[in-house]
């Protein structure tokens, strides 16, 4: 009966991990760029004791319930919204643009909105200067980038456009286990691989859209069909243990 708590326990936990999970897709479904998370379970084995036991022989394994894996990341295509405005820059295909956070370290993000801070330097909505850094000219009064990254600076009427940087992208050989840091940023982890650079539109790159921006990649037939199973399997796990909980008090009751 004891076992049967932690079975039941451990499923309304991995459950409820399940239904976070929905919640946080279906409140960014109209995020630009956001991507769903999915959460894996993975069964938990606990060692039992067996008449192998008294005789010295080896403990057997039983099962102990059921545990969510750290969440991972849908990087599938999100569909692409045209906006018309020059700062949404969305990535159509695989990859990531680069970024420098505060302490040197690198993230990665999916596209989005830009600025130009005080010094011209391309910026994502997040607040991070673009890797390799792109400066526009004090004079610039625009800017073009091209599907294959190279970014052209406009000028007032009379002087030619003129290229000054080329964007590149990042693809993982396992996205889906790159760590998320909120807003957006991702991280690289040993699971994930390093990151390998390269020219947008080649080597299995994504090509650059300017005046679009990717949406959510959540799907809310399916969210809600996953809900459904998620709240049926916490409803039985929470059974187990209302059952295991009722037959400990009448074992109990016997006893006196």
């Amino acid at each position: 009966m004891i076992d049967a708590l932690y079975l039941g326990v451990s499923g309304m936990s991995s459950q409820q991990a399940q239904i976070d999970a929905i919640a946080q897709n279906l409140t960014n479904m109209n995020t630009p760029g956001f991507k769903a998370t999915r959460v894996q379970f993975h069964e938990v084995m606990n060692k039992g004791m067996s008449a192998a036991d008294a005789t010295g022989g080896a403990p057997v394994m039983q099962p102990g319930g059921v545990a969510a894996n750290p969440l991972q990341f849908d990087f599938t295509q999100g569909s692409l919204r045209v906006t018309g405005t020059d700062a949404d820059i969305a990535i159509d295909g695989t990859g990531f643009f680069k970024v420098a956070l505060s302490d040197g370290t690198a993230a990665y993000v999916r596209g989005g909105t830009l600025s130009v801070d005080d010094n011209g330097v391309l910026m994502t909505a997040q607040g991070y200067a673009l890797e390799p850094k792109v400066q526009l000219p004090t004079n610039a009064t625009g800017w073009k980038v091209y599907p294959d990254g190279r970014v052209e600076a406009h000028f007032p009427s009379g002087t030619a456009p003129v290229e000054i940087a080329r964007l590149e992208l990042s693809r993982f050989a396992r996205a889906d286990a790159l760590e998320g840091m909120g807003n957006g940023l991702f991280r690289s982890t040993a699971a994930s691989g390093e990151a390998v650079t390269g020219t947008p539109g080649k080597d299995g790159m994504g090509t650059l859209a300017q005046g679009q921006l990717e949406g959510a990649n959540v799907n809310m037939i399916d969210e809600m069909a996953r809900l459904m199973l998620a709240q049926r399997g916490y409803e039985l796990s929470s059974k187990l243990v209302q059952t295991a909980d009722e037959l400990m008090g009448m074992v109990n009751n016997l006893r006196r």
